[in-house]
């Protein structure tokens, strides 16, 4: 596991191929800034990630923002193709 600056952020091999996620989960940093980019305000997003604390969600925007081209690559990689027809 590699701990990152930030304290509730974690990397670690075996859990999503070592994408930054939020420690003792398998939540990753880029669920957390989807919902806030879809205008979630960061105080609601533990309404629909209830296993998060609001502390972890902040840490996860923090991080974002330090390291926003990772994480938007993650988001690019992980988004379902447009369907077709």
């Amino acid at each position: 596991m590699t701990h990152t600056a930030h304290r509730y952020i974690v990397s670690i091999p075996e859990i999503l191929g070592g994408e930054p996620v939020l420690q003792g989960t398998r939540t990753p940093v880029r669920a957390v800034v989807e919902l806030w980019r879809t205008g979630t305000p960061a105080e609601e997003i533990t309404l629909d990630l209830p296993h998060l604390t609001l502390a972890q969600v902040f840490d996860a925007l923090s991080y974002y923002s330090d390291h926003t081209a990772e994480i938007n690559e993650h988001i690019e990689a992980n988004r379902l193709p447009e369907p077709h027809g």
